[in-house]
């Protein structure tokens, strides 16, 4: 029992694994479709997503079988119920990136955004797709990055850039169009936010420390 219990927790990282790749795919390619309005990548960006909710759905399943018929305890529940809330971390990356796709398929061939936007929205694009390459390397076993490491902030920055180019008068945006580039900026920031929260679940399984009780980036 024991040894299926070990295999089955091998096959779960492995699809953690998997699964950040998918995610970091989705991420670096749905800012690929956003800067060039590409739709190619777009469609890409889909297929990722799908792969995504399929992987998580399976996980999902798995997850309460070994819970189930294994009734773990102590390290081993953690890392079970972890497995799946990081699952649930990423699946949320795919859905994100998916409705950034989607805004990206509906204004081709023209681009979502003039170029000095879009030049914020890929520094975000490129900043997500980074710490959800990092996100997968931790999962796979790599060291963490420090608490303190560029994340979160940078992407506060960002956002405030993207925020005054919307609002000055030079971009000739309507309040509609605003509200859309403003969102997909949100969506990657939402993305970074998912990735801080697989890294504090991770410190979660190594040290026993709740995430809720974790320091942020912005602390």
């Amino acid at each position: 029992m024991r040894t299926q219990f070990t295999a089955e927790l091998i096959a779960l990282t492995n699809d953690l694994t998997l699964m950040c790749s998918l995610a970091h795919d989705a991420v670096e390619r749905v800012t690929d479709a956003l800067v060039d309005a590409d739709l190619t990548a777009t469609y890409e960006v889909f297929a990722f997503d799908e792969q995504l909710q399929k992987m998580y759905g399976a996980g999902e399943a798995r997850t309460v079988l070994l819970l189930a018929l294994q009734a773990p305890v102590a390290r081993d529940l953690r890392h079970v119920v972890t497995a799946i809330q990081m699952a649930g971390e990423l699946s949320q990356i795919g859905l994100l990136t998916s409705r950034i796709a989607d805004q990206v398929y509906k204004s081709h061939p023209a681009h979502v955004a003039k170029r000095s936007i879009l030049e914020i929205l890929a520094e975000m694009g490129r900043l997500a797709a980074e710490r959800t390459a990092l996100a997968g390397r931790a999962v796979a076993g790599h060291p963490l990055l420090p608490e303190d490491a560029p994340g979160t902030q940078v992407m506060e920055t960002l956002h405030r850039r993207l925020h005054s180019a919307l609002v000055d008068p030079a971009s000739q945006s309507s309040t509609v169009a605003a509200i859309d580039i403003a969102l997909l900026g949100h969506h990657l920031e939402r993305c970074l936010d998912h990735t801080a929260r697989i890294e504090r679940l991770i410190r979660f399984l190594d040290t026993g420390v709740p995430p809720t009780a974790q320091p942020s980036d912005d602390e």
